[in-house]
């Protein structure tokens, strides 16, 4: 602080109002001084990020160490400066300091000389113009520098004519008329001159050769993996709560399942551990991108949560979330475009450029919105890096939807599908074509004290239906139905309304309205029978249902629904025919806890609810719907399926020997030669194959489930051979190769055999009265079909 006596009050005054004109020189001189640097460096320096390219000659010179150090002295110099300012400042105009210095008496010799003061000021002015003169020496040194580089450099900013990069004077033509279209190429350093545009083209892109007088020390030095870490299973789930969000009437339906499931997945995490016996297990980076949910596309879920509205989409995903992180793997969660482009590190613009850096993820979990999104965001990083991703897709996506040239040809392009994806990489609700892979969701798993209070409580009376909005009850001919059932029990239903009863109801019905989960779980217990109406199809409420101890009744479908004949199912990619309501039910659980009659054949549905009624059961859960079934699928997935780096499948029409096989026996199919080497890589492994002809007009799925077995797409490679149907003693007269989903098949008449020419286009669904499929299958652990006996 200063401070002075009442001797010096005339010469603080006077050194106070001496002072003003030197505050005003001194602020006109930085004024000047960052003017004059602003406009010599065009704003280079303020502009420049931390991990720009140097991409112009430019900006590698003005971004030298020399310039940055001289500015980061100015504008130490320049906040001194301003500091000192305001200190002044305050001291004129402090009128408790006037009033001191006129009433009471200090020591002269605290108060610093007016001169030493102004001195120190001008010190300041001359070393800003002392900084001044230095960066305008720098900055004529760099142009004269910048000048030469460019002769020398301006011939060799040409589209080099190179064979091996035959679109490089094309993308050069498009950058020069284009380069502005988007802000990432900006962003990568582009300015408009020939030299930034084969600089992004050689170094960003892959389309020009690289340019000898670029450093490629620096632009090849790519980014050291991280080092391996090993997962560990957990079994308190807060965190991950805290990653799924909040905001959202979705996220806390998740949430909320997560944590009433939490005691069951620890349980399962610490089961599936003894199991694999402590074998290692990288931790893999995951991004969840769950796409539907995003503002941008609509989020129609999230409203009617608390409306009845579907939630098996939820149910699923809370479930893929807590099986990623039980499993100890690393975990990133999105449900904005914001948050993903972040997450990815996409560079900011429209998508047109690719990504800034590595892709920090292992894995991605996303759906076809998702899908949409990746894609605007990753540029042409998406062809590079779409092999770690994996769909979510309720229905699935059969290989003739999914293979875009194949799709657009022969008429199965749709909506969705045409993303030429391995199949594997889309994950189903249920099995419903090996051509996917089955990811599958979770029911809550009773104790057996829990079963057998659940028995003793039944009351054999009492239905619940199947429908939570009330357009489901306009079933055409429901009131026959339901006046036949009313007959021998009595009907409950949950059907969401905010003031008045639905219409839709019947008066006899008992509707309790929308239900949480768990009251709907204790209404569940105590029915005898779930009723569905045939729709929706294959939601998690049956399995539910059956969990609890009620059988399920629902309808058969004749004609089966298709895309053909059914608007729910138009337009997704495939050609499935559902046959009820709940095909996986109707399969792979079937009677005594699953009906399926024709319910506008009054006699045989009276016959079964009769019998229904008399008929005790317990309650049951298929395994791989156990929250152990379900870890034990994503663990194998995620340690053994590869798709960036799979190896390539054996040429149409070439003998592979390293892959044999014989005939069985009984001369009915193919199987894996005991002294055989094993196909290295191959998951299934290999020697679980077995391969049949099927009959004509049958799909390789159900050829294989008449034999007990499961089609295994990953095993067509091996069948697409010539060596193949002569070991099966098929005879061919000539051999060709095309694509077409349907082959490898024989073609009766005309005794010729096909062969596949495209990989993608394997596939176990499909079929035609003129082929005679040859089929791969392979055997399943027992209430896992996903996974073979040795694929743990």
């Amino acid at each position: 602080m200063i401070t002075v006596n009442p001797d010096g009050k005339i010469m603080v005054r006077r050194c106070l109002v001496t002072l003003r004109p030197f505050r005003l020189f001194v602020l006109g001189i930085g004024f000047f001084s960052l003017c004059f640097l602003m406009t010599s460096l065009g704003g280079q320096f303020s502009a420049r990020r931390p991990g720009d390219s140097p991409f112009t000659v430019r900006t590698e010179v003005m971004g030298g160490p020399e310039s940055r150090g001289v500015l980061r002295k100015m504008s130490d110099l320049l906040e001194l400066m301003v500091k000192r300012m305001d200190t002044l400042a305050r001291l004129e105009n402090s009128s408790e300091l006037h009033r001191a210095a006129s009433d009471r008496h200090f020591p002269v010799d605290r108060l610093p000389p007016g001169a030493g003061l102004m001195e120190r000021i001008q010190a300041i002015a001359q070393n800003v113009s002392d900084i001044a003169v230095k960066v305008d020496q720098i900055l004529r040194h760099s142009l004269l520098l910048h000048g030469k580089v460019s002769e020398g450099r301006r011939d060799q900013c040409e589209a080099p004519n190179d064979p091996k990069f035959p679109d490089c004077s094309g993308k050069v033509e498009w950058m020069r008329a284009r380069w502005t279209s988007d802000p990432c190429y900006a962003f990568f350093g582009v300015d408009g001159t020939e030299c930034s545009f084969l600089v992004y083209l050689s170094e960003v892109e892959w389309f020009c050769p690289p340019l000898p007088w670029r450093n490629q020390t620096a632009t090849q030095r790519a980014r050291k993996p991280l080092p391996k870490v090993q997962a560990v299973f957990r079994s308190n789930l807060s965190h991950l709560l805290e990653l799924m969000g909040s905001g959202k009437e979705s996220l806390i339906f998740m949430k909320k399942r997560t944590k009433r499931l939490t005691a069951q997945w620890a349980l399962a995490a610490q089961r599936l551990a003894q199991k694999l016996g402590g074998a290692r297990r990288d931790q893999k980076q995951v991004l969840v991108h769950i796409g539907f949910l995003t503002e941008e596309s609509g989020d129609v879920f999230s409203p009617r949560v608390l409306k009845g509205g579907p939630l098996g989409e939820m149910v699923q995903w809370a479930d893929i979330l807590a099986a990623l992180y039980v499993l100890g793997h690393g975990l990133r969660v999105t449900v904005s475009l914001k948050e993903l482009q972040s997450n990815l590190g996409a560079p900011p613009g429209r998508g047109s450029c690719p990504l800034a850096t590595p892709l920090p993820f292992d894995l991605v979990y996303t759906d076809y919105h998702g899908l949409q999104h990746m894609k605007r965001y990753m540029g042409l990083s998406f062809r590079k890096y779409r092999c770690r991703i994996r769909v979510i897709d309720t229905f699935g996506t059969e290989p003739a939807y999914n293979h875009e040239e194949y799709a657009t040809l022969h008429g199965y392009r749709t909506n969705w599908g045409y993303w030429n994806l391995n199949p594997k990489q889309f994950m189903t609700m249920f099995p419903h074509t090996p051509d996917n892979s089955f990811m599958g969701f979770v029911s809550e798993e009773l104790n057996e004290t829990e079963k057998q209070l659940i028995k003793g409580g039944k009351a054999s009376n009492m239905a619940v239906v199947y429908g939570k909005e009330a357009s489901i009850w306009k079933l055409q001919g429901k009131e026959k139905f339901l006046s036949i059932l009313n007959k021998y029990m009595e009907i409950h239903g949950t059907v969401y309304y905010e003031s008045q009863r639905p219409p839709e109801v019947p008066a006899f019905v008992k509707n309790h309205g929308l239900l949480p989960q768990p009251e709907f779980q204790q209404l569940l217990r105590k029915a005898k029978l779930f009723i569905g109406f045939g729709f929706p199809y294959e939601g998690p409420a049956p399995l539910e249902a059956i969990a609890n101890g009620c059988v399920f009744l629902q309808s058969r479908f004749s004609p089966p629904h298709s895309s053909l004949n059914h608007e729910f199912f138009r337009g997704k990619p495939t050609s499935r025919e559902v046959f009820s309501q709940h095909p996986y039910a109707e399969s792979f659980i079937g009677k005594p806890h699953v009906w399926t009659v024709d319910y506008n054949n009054s006699e045989e549905l009276e016959a079964a609810i009769k019998t229904i009624v008399r008929t005790q059961v317990d309650p049951y859960l298929p395994y791989e719907y156990t929250c152990e079934g379900m870890l034990e699928r994503v663990h194998a997935y995620i340690q053994h399926q590869e798709f960036c780096a799979a190896p390539g499948p054996a040429r149409p029409g070439a003998r592979a020997p390293e892959s044999p096989f014989i005939l069985a026996p009984n001369a009915t199919h193919l199987k894996w030669a005991r002294n055989a080497s094993l196909a290295p890589g191959a998951w299934p492994p290999a020697h679980s194959l077995r391969a049949w002809l099927a009959a004509a007009g049958r799909a390789c799925t159900d050829a294989c489930l008449d034999h007990g077995l499961i089609c295994e797409p990953s095993f067509f490679p091996f069948l697409n051979s010539q060596d193949a149907f002569q070991t099966l003693q098929v005879p061919c007269d000539g051999t060709e190769s095309e694509m077409n989903h349907l082959y490898p098949a024989f073609a009766q008449p005309g005794q010729e055999c096909f062969l596949q020419k495209e990989p993608l286009l394997f596939s176990c669904a499909g079929s035609s009265s003129k082929y005679r499929r040859l089929c791969p299958c392979r055997d399943f652990r027992k209430g896992q079909v996903a996974l073979c006996q040795d694929c743990l």
